[in-house]
């Protein structure tokens, strides 16, 4: 119990009572006891008040306050309301001797006439009421938050994450068969729903005024090809066997061209969407997809041009002259003698004597984990378990925002800037022509042709803002991260392996191990792991 006090009021004079706490309570405040006193308009002396409070320890004191008969002093209460008006807090102070306590409706009058009109919490009152404690904050009053409701979303079915990389087994190496990069789907197959919105439920301050509902957003299906929406409008379905992919928020199922091996009985291929070849691709030959190529087998000394990812299961001897270009990612267990160009990372067990440009990162780990001889280049970083080697092949490791990459950005950039200049002419041409149309007039024939063709160069650029910021977007976030690039070594690093981070470099002079070099005042350096 906290330490209270009480006005005695006498025959010929009035006192208080300090009254001490107990069993941990908090010692009562003589401040308190004196704003209580000037409120009621009770003459006393404060330094008796301090003295008193001071020889304050298990008994209670009677202090003299002055000597006039006092008035009876009723139960009075304090009320103290948040500052976000959503909780209010009671604090009440004893009667006299000769004063009347308050019942629960004087109470509940009390709270209203103060500003508590809502959320009055009943069974803090009954608490108070069977057992009454003074100089103690009751929390009496709660406000109703509003529920945050959710806004409506999507719910796509299938892998949205375009940076998935292979799965890392126990023995240290990679699994080149069960990559999941590609998320296969079936005719009918459900690839998306529509997860309706809750709504929000309007809150309510303790002063009785009304918090407004938050309002929650709506959210649409969007799909393009081999996509269908469901009769009630809540799924999108699939309506051929293939791949599924996500561009910005639609959906689109590409069919796949499945082949057992790229040789002398299939000639060169080109392929708008996707390529899977479950054995070899042969020397000389040439795949050309605009999804993904996905090899089961070996790739040997042939050329593989892809818009999406590359992955190669068993690795590429590219003999001088097998080359390789994705605008995605590239995975295969290894490179041999082979040029790789990647838009994003390059994942392998090991590299040997190849030229590799990667926008995003270069990874080479598992078992071998060896970068050997040739020419790596990443934008984002380097990490290997062995890199160089003992009998000194010519190793160059360069990190950091490559050339091509600032000036892809620039040209994106400035080709965003033309079609927002196109679509500013097109946009008074075509509102003039609708509100024509709209308004009853025709336009003549040759015009009507015009006006048509300028609505099509209007879309297909809107289109191609849209598809041209979203990879901007994503080429200067790699820009961003390849500020902290570094090359990271988990095993060891030869001598005469040359690291270069942007424009400065370093050579390795003797062999280090468990190190990561990185760019600081303006010098290569080398750190510990």
């Amino acid at each position: 119990m906290n330490g209270y006090f009480q006005i005695v009021n006498e025959e010929m004079q009035t006192s208080v009572m300090l009254y001490p706490a107990k069993d941990g309570g908090l010692e009562l405040d003589i401040t308190e006891v004196a704003d209580y006193l000037t409120f009621r308009e009770i003459e006393f002396n404060l330094s008796s008040l301090y003295a008193a409070a001071k020889d304050l320890k298990n008994e209670p004191a009677k202090v003299f306050l002055n000597l006039k008969k006092g008035l009876p002093e009723e139960e009075m209460l304090k009320v103290r309301i948040a500052a976000d008006d959503m909780s209010a807090s009671v604090r009440f102070y004893a009667p006299s001797n000769d004063g009347k306590t308050m019942d629960r409706a004087e109470i509940l009058n009390d709270l209203k006439s103060r500003g508590v009109a809502f959320g009055i919490c009943e069974d803090v009152l009954d608490v108070f009421l069977g057992n009454r404690e003074y100089c103690k904050d009751y929390e009496m009053a709660l406000g109703q938050e509003r529920t945050r409701g959710e806004d409506a979303r999507v719910e796509y079915l299938f892998n949205t994450d375009t940076k998935a990389r292979p799965t890392l087994q126990e023995d240290g190496s990679v699994d080149f068969f069960h990559l999941n990069t590609i998320n296969h789907c079936e005719s009918g197959e459900v690839l998306a729903r529509l997860v309706p919105a809750i709504p929000s439920e309007p809150g309510r301050t303790v002063r009785g005024e009304m918090i407004p509902a938050r309002e929650t957003k709506k959210a649409y299906l969007r799909f393009g090809k081999n996509v269908e929406l469901s009769e009630d409008g809540n799924e999108l379905r699939s309506k051929v066997s293939g791949h599924v992919t996500l561009d910005g928020d639609r959906v689109s199922v590409s069919d796949v061209l499945s082949l057992e091996a790229v040789n002398s009985s299939t000639g060169n291929i080109e392929y708008s969407g996707s390529v899977q070849v479950s054995g070899n691709v042969c020397e000389n030959y040439s795949v050309h997809a605009g999804g993904n190529v996905v090899v089961q087998g070996v790739v040997e000394g042939a050329v593989i041009d892809a818009a999406g990812d590359v992955i190669i299961a068993r690795g590429m001897n590219g003999m001088g002259k097998g080359r390789i270009t994705a605008g995605g990612n590239v995975i295969a267990k290894f490179f041999e003698n082979a040029q790789v160009s990647a838009g994003g990372y390059v994942d392998s067990d090991s590299i040997l004597h190849s030229r590799i440009n990667a926008m995003d990162a270069v990874h080479v780990g598992g078992k071998r984990g060896f970068i050997t001889g040739g020419h790596i280049c990443a934008s984002n970083g380097v990490s290997v378990k062995n890199l160089g080697s003992n009998m000194g092949a010519d190793t160059i490791v360069e990190v950091g925002a490559s050339p091509d990459l600032k000036e892809k950005i620039q040209k994106m950039e400035n080709e965003l800037l033309e079609n927002n200049k196109l679509i500013r002419q097109l946009h008074p041409v075509l509102s003039s022509a609708t509100e024509r149309i709209r308004g009853g007039g025709k336009l003549p024939e040759n015009q009507f042709d015009y006006v048509k063709e300028l609505y099509i160069l209007y879309r297909v650029t809107k289109k191609d803002i849209k598809k041209t910021g979203q990879k901007l977007n994503e080429l200067q976030e790699i820009l961003e991260n390849s500020r902290h690039a570094a090359v990271t070594v988990s095993g060891n690093a030869y001598a005469g392996t040359r690291i270069a981070i942007g424009d400065v470099s370093l050579m390795i002079k003797g062999n280090v191990s468990y190190c990561r070099f990185v760019r600081e005042r303006g010098e290569v350096k080398m750190k510990g792991m």
